[in-house]
């Protein structure tokens, strides 16, 4: 009787490897197809000259942040608090998403290059608990590991994810001043693409 228990519990440790292994596999996958794999047509973006009023309203979330909240100066916060004076990015990470570990150093550097904070507000959020892809203390380690500064954090409810559309990892959702939603990038960005981003989020938030 021993015997087969140890052997039922090893039996479900590989089953629960093969299926971990399985959804970082798929995680990567929407990754590089969002950021143009298998030759994917990309979604039609908005021109860089369109007015923020024109734009389709960004889904209010309130956070709590797990690093980055003295710059916020709060351990909670709305976005609709940041979108207020000044663009946002958020970024949709995961503790044990593979393609997120690849990007955010990218976007730890944008911030501290280019006045993140005062110019725009970067912020990541941890869905991790909702996607089956790590738990909260899964991304703070990986925040942690990575020297991420930025504001990040996660949400209580899990809504977060049909609201933002997000249909792959990672997401990154840029919102002009005001609070209207500019752009939605599902994939890996280059920090090329980033910077090309974040001049053209800054233009069209400019005030009028």
């Amino acid at each position: 009787m021993a015997g087969w228990t140890h052997s039922r519990s090893s039996r479900s440790r590989v089953r629960a490897l093969w299926a971990g292994a399985v959804v970082a596999l798929v995680v990567l996958l929407l990754g590089w197809w969002g950021s143009g794999g298998f030759g994917a047509r990309r979604p039609r973006q908005l021109p860089l000259t369109a007015p923020a009023t024109t734009l389709p309203s960004a889904p209010d979330l309130e956070l709590s942040l797990y690093p980055g909240h003295r710059v916020v100066g709060s351990e909670r916060v709305r976005l609709s608090a940041l979108w207020a004076d000044r663009p946002v990015i958020v970024n949709f990470l995961a503790g044990l998403c593979p393609p997120c570990r690849a990007e955010l150093p990218a976007f730890q550097r944008l911030y501290v290059s280019r006045g993140g904070g005062q110019r725009f507000h970067l912020v990541g959020v941890d869905i991790g608990p909702f996607i089956g892809l790590g738990s909260q203390e899964d991304g703070r380690a990986l925040l942690r590991e990575l020297g991420v500064t930025f504001p990040a954090g996660t949400v209580s409810d899990a809504q977060a994810v049909r609201r933002y559309q997000i249909v792959g990892m990672p997401t990154t959702v840029f919102i002009a001043r005001g609070g209207g939603i500019w752009r939605r990038h599902t994939g890996l960005l280059t920090a090329g693409q980033m910077e090309e981003l974040l001049a053209g989020l800054l233009e069209v938030s400019r005030a009028p």
